[in-house]
């Protein structure tokens, strides 16, 4: 196989601790092959103009890093306006949130095209191309445009919607019109795959070739799920680190008297926290047993400050966790703490290991790494309960969490309330299944199955 070349919206030093998913996920399968990262370097450039901006590169170990600068303007339309203000919440099924404002789609364009040819100019005939997410679903399009044979494949990490949601998105036909310029394109569950087949059989009448193969436009397109996992074996030597020691023994000195709800992820409205926020509200009521007794940690980074929606999130988000703790409160024990800022990843195994239980409750994700990293913390002696919303991708593999449905408050009351009492073999039978698939279906297991089927397809 040729070198990998892998393009993203953004771009991390592999050698480097990474927060997300695909930073981790990316950076670990570059790690393993050597090979090009290329992408925008977060640079946003005041006085630069639109369609242009400077390519840097860099040689980071066997990687070599090749990032761009965006304009205001391109920053503005590419990433704030179409990539997070339309195809972000549509695809999180929230049209509600969209804004279809005209203008952004000829930003991302635009983007999407000076991207191509900053990076056409980069390749070698035998290179292998991987594209990442919402950001560059345009990506293949042009650099076929400019004559490039090379194989390209897509991996889409948030969830595809379904057809008449996908519908709402104007041109949402050029969209998928894209993706028939890869050669494969992976989703993260079988349902995004469900959903991708009915749209194209619906809206196009493209021709089913196969069970994964599809053709229009004169193209032929395979399509198949790839789940995405973690790496286990970095996850337990950041457990055995002296950061995630740390933090857990504090945990369990300061919460030796509580049993630990725990929540962690982006400030983000599909994420389900004002839900969550009210189920343990539910809890507290319904129980009375937790009084003085459970705590929940919510640890919500920061995302997207910019975006109204965000801004509105935080304010009702800390409004519920004010109310809670205003009134189940005591003197020596505050049900909630909501905390609005990003912990070390170096710390975060200790957290996970601390809590008896892990709320993973999104309202719509597209995989949810969360809920696999705090399975491959657990002590396995002692472990933790995951509760699961049915709405993450994850549930379609980890069918021994506890699955909910967030919208429903008072049954997600109720699961926690279960996990808390669920009897140690119970816990430790769940736990020995959950781990055994989180190894089994690695992120290495991904990197292979995806770039094995990317390479069996015809260029």
């Amino acid at each position: 196989m040729g070198r990998l070349v892998v393009v993203s919206n953004r771009v991390a030093d592999p050698r480097k601790p990474a927060s997300g998913g695909l930073a981790v996920a990316v950076g670990q399968a570059l790690e393993a092959s050597g090979g090009l990262w290329f992408g925008w370097s977060g640079k946003v450039v005041d006085n630069g103009t639109p369609g242009e901006g400077d390519l840097h590169l860099h040689q980071a170990g066997k990687v070599q890093l090749a990032t761009v600068d965006l304009s205001r303007d391109d920053h503005h339309s590419y990433y704030l306006g179409y990539s997070n203000g339309v195809l972000w919440p549509v695809f999180h099924y929230r049209v509600d949130l969209a804004d279809f404002d005209a203008g952004f789609i000829g930003g991302y364009r635009r983007v999407n095209q000076m991207l191509a040819q900053k990076l056409a100019s980069l390749l070698r005939p035998d290179d292998i191309l991987w594209v990442h997410d919402y950001h560059l679903i345009p990506m293949a399009a042009a650099l076929r445009a400019m004559g490039c044979q090379q194989r390209i494949g897509f991996f889409l990490h948030i969830p595809l919607p379904p057809p008449l949601i996908l519908a709402t998105i104007p041109h949402h036909e050029w969209l998928v019109r894209s993706l028939f310029a890869y050669d494969l394109v992976g989703f993260q569950t079988k349902a995004d795959v469900a959903h991708f087949s009915s749209y194209v059989g619906t809206e196009i009448s493209a021709d089913v070739l196969g069970e994964h193969e599809f053709r229009a436009y004169g193209k032929t397109l395979q399509v198949q799920a790839f789940p995405i996992g973690i790496d286990v074996d970095e996850l337990a030597a950041l457990a055995a680190g002296p950061e995630s020691q740390a933090m857990e023994e504090q945990m369990r000195t300061e919460y030796s008297r509580r049993r630990v709800l725990l929540g962690v992820e982006r400030m983000d409205y599909s994420k389900g926290l004002p839900q969550r926020f009210k189920a343990f509200r539910l809890l507290l009521q319904n129980y009375p047993e937790n009084l003085g007794r459970a705590t929940l940690i919510q640890i919500a980074a920061p995302s997207r400050e910019a975006v109204d929606a965000y801004a509105t999130l935080r304010q009702e988000l800390e409004s519920l966790s004010g109310a809670i703790n205003s009134e189940f409160g005591q003197l020596d024990w505050m049900p909630m703490r909501s905390i609005h800022r990003n912990v070390a990843r170096k710390r975060l195994p200790g957290l996970y290991r601390a809590a008896a239980v892990a709320l993973v409750t999104p309202l719509r994700d597209g995989m949810n790494l969360v809920a696999k990293e705090f399975v491959a913390a657990q002590d396995p002696e002692d472990p933790g309960v995951l509760v699961l919303s049915r709405f993450a991708g994850a549930a379609e593999q980890m069918h021994e969490a506890l699955l909910v449905n967030p919208y429903d408050t008072a049954q997600t009351a109720e699961t926690i309330q279960l996990a808390l009492q669920m009897p140690l073999a119970e816990r430790q039978r769940r736990h020995q299944a959950l781990l055994r698939g989180v190894r089994e279906e690695d992120v290495h297991w991904w990197r292979q199955q995806f770039l094995h089927a990317l390479a069996a397809t015809q260029p």
